[in-house]
């Protein structure tokens, strides 16, 4: 539990919601998979939800955002539209990116989202040119990228890394480990010491926390935004979570260690956690209650309404395409 000597208990609601309107959302994505309505595989962040929405929480409404596979917790919590993104997985008309990027490329430029991202990794670099493009244009804007603990094992962690910290690039990078790469478990193929160390070996500031302690993330989170906004230059932050489903919504998870996920949802539950200490400053469960039954009919209503939408115009199929030509007709 957070010990903060200032606890602001509107704050604190307001990221019980948060977390209850990601979780109650990927409970009806789940529902979506099952009844078919789904093509193609989605990956949940039931667990995860306080080391995403306390990150994203900070960010200012102007800064940028880039996240996972996994990542429809943290489009949620950066403003996107519950109604928008549930068509968008659904593939029909309205999605936020027209139905064309489904769960795994899920964005909202209009809310800074630039996307998630299939490749495992692959965020990492692109934050590093959105945040080159944000230092050009000047002002204090930054560049925040979530990605996970198998992609500290990509080359694209040492290449977005070493990018940002030569050029002083203001973008926050945060490992949100969930303890599992896929299948594996992710102490047995990473060696040293993780996230943090190798973050450091590279000249930036880093720190592990407790991603599972929403108001230790978002506190922690807010004062090294700060840095880099001043233009102290890249930061790390590595929170520590759990992955309470399977790595896709279709996978029953049977490689973990038996009672391993129970006592993880028992014990380490990140919004009974904060409820537990909403409790402690006195906001009654009926209050808190409240919230989470708003968040279910929010997005049991937005599954409804994304299943009876229509699917897109074939004609749309071509567009937001570029198309230059074949160079073969160019002459030399």
């Amino acid at each position: 539990m957070s010990e903060a000597a200032n606890f602001d208990r509107a704050e604190a609601l307001d990221l019980l919601s948060t977390m209850e309107r990601i979780r109650a959302f990927e409970h009806q994505a789940n529902k979506a998979a099952e009844d078919k309505l789904v093509l193609g595989a989605i990956h949940l962040s039931i667990g995860q939800e306080a080391a995403g929405a306390g990150v994203v929480k900070a960010l200012r409404k102007d800064d940028l955002l880039l996240s996972t596979h996994r990542g429809h917790g943290h489009t949620l919590a950066k403003g996107a539209h519950s109604l928008a993104m549930m068509r968008e997985l659904l593939g029909r008309q309205g999605g936020c990116c027209g139905g064309k990027g489904g769960s795994m490329h899920i964005a909202d430029f209009g809310v800074g989202m630039l996307g998630a991202n299939g490749v495992v990794g692959a965020p990492i670099v692109i934050a590093a040119g959105a945040a080159h493009g944000v230092k050009l244009q000047g002002g204090e804007r930054i560049v925040c990228c979530i990605f996970g603990d198998g992609a500290v094992n990509r080359g694209t962690f040492l290449e977005g890394l070493n990018w940002a910290k030569v050029f002083n690039l203001p973008v926050l990078f945060v490992c949100e480990d969930n303890r599992y790469s896929a299948s594996t478990n992710t102490k047995t193929m990473t060696a040293g010491e993780g996230a943090a160390a190798r973050a450091k070996g590279l000249g930036l500031p880093a720190q592990q926390i407790d991603g599972n302690d929403i108001l230790e993330v978002i506190a922690t989170a807010r004062a090294a935004m700060a840095r880099v906004r001043a233009g102290g230059g890249p930061e790390l932050l590595h929170t520590l979570t759990y992955r309470q489903a399977g790595h896709t919504a279709s996978d029953p998870a049977l490689y973990r260690p038996e009672g391993e996920a129970e006592a993880m949802i028992r014990d380490n539950d990140p919004i009974a956690r904060l409820r537990d200490t909403l409790a402690l400053a006195g906001i009654s469960t009926e209050e808190m209650d409240k919230l989470r039954q708003e968040a279910g009919r929010e997005m049991q209503a937005a599954l409804v309404e994304a299943a009876a939408t229509p699917w897109p115009e074939e004609a749309t199929a071509f567009t937001d395409v570029q198309d230059i030509g074949s160079p073969l007709h160019e002459p030399f």
